[in-house]
């Protein structure tokens, strides 16, 4: 009788041992799943990008439209123009230097070629040429993200 009074807490401790080891290996296979990988992996970009722009409107002199404003137009004008900045002046939220390409201190401008006083292309390039400093232009033009003089 006492041998099987022996076996019993033996048994009970395998099964207990057997069942924990199942559990831990299911905990495992789910943790390292490659789908639940790949959804960590896709969504860390996301999280970065969110943190960097609530880090951005907490810190800038900007309230916090304004700021989200200013983030926008860093994309270009017609970024600007769908969030409703439209030709701002230099020192306001919203203005950077790249999407200010005649240098004037108005980014965003919604004048077109149409607008400007006709002139013919020879004509402008004569007074170019005619200039005192004909071959030294310091006119920008736009590359891709930052203006180079010829």
């Amino acid at each position: 009788m006492t041998e099987l009074s022996e076996l019993r807490p033996k048994r009970k401790s395998v099964k207990r041992r057997m069942r924990r080891e199942k559990r831990a290996a299911a905990t495992r296979a789910k943790a390292l799943s490659p789908t639940r990988i790949a959804t960590l992996l896709a969504a860390l970009p996301l999280l970065m990008c969110s943190t960097a722009i609530g880090v951005y409107i907490r810190t800038s002199p900007y309230p916090a439209e304004q700021a989200l404003q200013h983030l926008v137009a860093m994309a270009g004008c017609e970024a600007a123009a769908k969030v409703g900045v439209f030709e701002v002046r230099e020192g306001m939220p919203g203005y950077h230097l790249r999407n200010d390409p005649d240098g004037n201190g108005v980014a965003c401008e919604t004048r077109t070629i149409a607008a400007i006083p006709a002139q013919s292309v020879e004509t402008v390039q004569a007074s170019r040429d005619t200039a005192p400093n004909a071959g030294n232009t310091d006119r920008r033009q736009i590359g891709n993200s930052k203006f180079i003089k010829p």
